[in-house]
């Protein structure tokens, strides 16, 4: 089976706003999702992200394998952000076909 290597990088400057980290820390928060609490770690919340809901591996920062169905997704959403993004074929081992189709 084939996957999808998806490498990217999203930079402060390529932001239209004036406030780039903290667009950055929002797409982190919107791709991975985040868990945030307040009030001294009183109340806890978990922001779900774009990620949670497609199975995908990551490898090292900004580097991850999702399946050919899935991409389309990824590339809109990194597209919002004007990220360099970088798309290659890879033939996944079984252990990575396993965890791409257990949601299936």
């Amino acid at each position: 089976m084939y996957g999808k290597l998806v490498a990217f990088r999203v930079y402060k400057n390529n932001i239209k706003s004036d406030k780039g980290k903290t667009v950055l820390n929002r797409f982190v928060q919107k791709f991975y999702g985040q868990d945030t609490s307040s009030h001294g770690g009183k109340y806890r919340h978990h922001r779900r992200g774009l990620l949670e809901d497609i199975a995908y591996i990551r490898l090292v920062r900004s580097v991850i394998i999702v399946k050919e169905s899935d991409l389309g997704q990824v590339l809109g959403f990194l597209a919002e952000y004007n990220a360099e993004v970088y798309v290659r074929d890879i033939v996944l081992t079984l252990e990575d076909e396993k965890i791409l189709n257990k949601e299936d």
